[in-house]
């Protein structure tokens, strides 16, 4: 398969003249070293020992001839993000650095942030709308710029969207055939337990136990279930529950990972609206990988066995897609609850200049006043911020409703 552009390729575009080192952070397999392959002079793989023993010969990273160096898997040698600070403060050009990871290294605190020095990127698995089946028509940062232009076709149907869930975000997945994909994405798994945490000096004596919690991590997608409860669900056959902090060692390590990419509750300045839920959402890093540890496939998924997940793992693909989108528009996204789940808005998006469009998804062709109640509501409670108003569906065609609330496929959804 040849290269796709990514989202971030237009902020790699838009940061590299400006910015002397860039750190482009995701999980393993997302792409980010070749993405950042395209732009560098140099490379050093530092997962390779005799690489990494040329950059740890050379502590000033003053070898590498002018251009761009990239540092593939900096984590591996975490001196190497003193060393870019360093030469950053000491006037490194523009574009003089890229730095590629899969994990904050565990020996980190060791190192400087490298605050306002090193801009940090999040790579993600590739979004719908950059795996080509579609050319957008919605632009995300339009409607945050107030743009109200909806339209477009699309012929993708819900059948679609679920082979999408399953077909993984990973560039060097996304076209396998099914029988490779799937033991793909399990031996994915299988090594972030067997190898990736042991790396980072943890000691998974269970492996089982770890699986499980992923399991039940999965089947909370897009909810913000409790992990205490959780917890519950991880209990094995045996009756025997992990104990809390072993599972809270499984949450921070697994986050450092970029494997689990919860989405924040929204708690907006100056609260106008009291009484909201700050638990994350839930969500892992890419869908296809739910859809594994539950042991789904795309056709089960929409009968009897999955029907129930298809639901929240058609808004982890969703969220997927507007986080992507939002980050290259410099805009964050949360997710929307009041304590007794009176009131929920699945997706909040915050522009950089507090301006909001509020995003509720449905697994659906068409949409009912009843399906927009709580769009309405946000923007009754803060008309000066919410610049629109968006459902997301399995539909073919993006318009606007009677009430200026944007209907727009999935597939028609871009940066």
């Amino acid at each position: 398969m040849g290269y796709l552009p990514r989202t971030v390729d237009v902020e790699l575009d838009e940061l590299m003249p400006h910015a002397a080192a860039i750190a482009i952070d995701g999980p393993k397999g997302v792409g980010k070293t070749g993405t950042a392959s395209r732009r560098s002079t140099t490379t050093w793989f530092l997962d390779d020992p005799s690489q990494r023993e040329v950059a740890e010969a050379d502590p000033t990273l003053s070898s590498p001839p002018a251009g761009t160096l990239l540092l593939d898997e900096w984590q591996r040698l975490p001196q190497v993000w003193d060393s870019v600070r360093r030469q950053v403060d000491a006037g490194a050009p523009p574009g003089r650095f890229l730095l590629t990871g899969s994990a904050t290294p565990s020996d980190a605190q060791g190192t400087h942030s490298g605050a306002g020095r090193i801009l940090s990127l999040r790579m993600r698995p590739m979004a719908l709308h950059e795996r080509g089946a579609v050319n957008p028509t919605v632009s995300l940062r339009a409607l945050l710029d107030g743009s109200h232009a909806v339209a477009g076709h699309s012929e993708l149907g819900v059948q679609d969207y679920a082979r999408a869930i399953a077909s993984s975000g990973l560039p060097g997945l996304m076209d396998a055939p099914d029988r490779l994909r799937r033991p793909l994405l399990d031996s994915y798994l299988q090594r972030v337990i067997d190898r990736d945490l042991p790396d980072m000096g943890v000691e998974v004596r269970r492996p089982e136990t770890l699986r499980r919690w992923l399991a039940a991590y999965a089947a909370a997608s897009s909810t913000s279930t409790s992990y205490s409860r959780l917890l519950d669900t991880t209990t094995g056959g045996d009756g025997r529950q992990p104990a809390k902090t072993t599972t809270i060692s499984y949450r921070d390590h697994l986050t450092r990972l970029w494997l689990l990419d919860p989405v924040p509750g929204w708690i907006p300045a100056n609260n106008a609206i009291s009484r909201l839920q700050q638990a994350p959402k839930h969500q892992l890093a890419d869908p296809a990988l739910a859809l594994r540890l539950l042991d789904l496939s795309a056709e089960t998924l929409l009968n009897s066995a999955g029907a129930h997940l298809a639901g929240p793992l058609f808004e982890s693909l969703v969220t997927l897609g507007v986080r992507v989108a939002a980050q290259a528009a410099e805009a964050k996204v949360f997710h929307l609850r009041s304590n007794g789940g009176e009131r929920e808005v699945d997706l909040v998006v915050e522009g950089v200049d507090g301006q909001i469009v509020g995003i509720e998804v449905k697994l659906a062709q068409s949409v009912t006043d009843s399906d927009v109640r709580h769009l309405r509501w946000l923007r009754e409670k803060l008309p000066d911020r919410v610049v629109d108003l968006v459902v997301i569906t399995t539909g073919n065609t993006a318009y606007r409703r009677r009430d200026g609330i944007a209907v727009v496929p999935l597939a028609l959804l871009g940066a």
